[in-house]
């Protein structure tokens, strides 16, 4: 039996990232990896569960990565205060879609990745 461990998505400016996932999602840095030219951050909840991997690669410099199409390409987090989480999203102006026929709703972290915010079951 296997159990999902992390997502690996490429980043550009790493600080700004782990900044993102910190300030939006509460997530914490829980390793780090560095290598020549690359650097791995992983970000997880203090409760456990999958983590984000982010990659940073020297090589790729200013240049944006071609993520696909937003929507169907993204990350889901749920959130157990999904009225306060999302009041914040608001104010911090990082909402991308916001669907009036579903509770759950995108924000968009730093390299333009969608993040779904899902209320907590």
């Amino acid at each position: 039996m296997a159990i999902f461990a992390h997502t690996s998505i490429h980043v550009r400016d790493l600080d700004k990232s782990i900044a993102f996932y910190q300030d939006a999602l509460g997530l914490t840095k829980q390793m780090e990896m560095p290598m020549p030219g690359a650097k791995l951050v992983f970000m997880g909840s203090a409760e456990g569960g999958a983590q984000v991997e982010l990659t940073w690669l020297e090589e790729q410099g200013d240049k944006p990565y071609d993520i696909g199409e937003e929507e169907v390409i993204h990350l889901g987090f749920t959130v157990s205060d999904f009225e306060n989480v999302k009041a914040k999203h608001k104010e911090a102006d990082i909402i991308v879609f916001d669907p009036d026929y579903m509770p759950p709703y995108f924000i968009a972290d730093p390299d333009g990745y969608w993040v779904e915010i899902i209320p907590g079951f």
